[in-house]
């Protein structure tokens, strides 16, 4: 797992480095971030985002899963403060597949 800090844009252009998602244990953004999935591998992947905590309902709520196609570009974002894991502060981001992949943690 890693903590991946958030990169800011200038006017003028930013280039965006690279994260290669760390794979099951997942990748740990800032609320508020956005998070750019480039998926350059041959198959499509499953992005998950941890949901922590439980409804009024005692039940636990459910991640979010959503599939990025093979060769295809999703942004992910801005993440809320309920869905932060309560004791880091932090959101949890989990990629299906780690190879030809690449994450780009962005404060907007």
């Amino acid at each position: 797992m890693a903590t991946l800090t958030a990169q800011t844009s200038q006017v003028t252009g930013t280039t965006l480095t690279p994260a290669t998602p760390a794979g099951a244990g997942g990748d740990l953004v800032p609320v508020g971030s956005h998070v750019i999935v480039r998926n350059g591998s041959g198959a499509s992947i499953n992005v998950t985002i941890e949901t922590p905590g439980n409804d009024t309902y005692g039940q636990a709520r459910p991640d979010i899963v959503t599939a990025v196609a093979a060769g295809a570009v999703a942004k992910f974002g801005p993440f809320a403060p309920d869905l932060a894991d309560p004791i880091t502060g932090l959101v949890k981001i989990i990629c299906s597949a780690t190879a030809s992949v690449e994450l780009r943690v962005v404060a907007f």
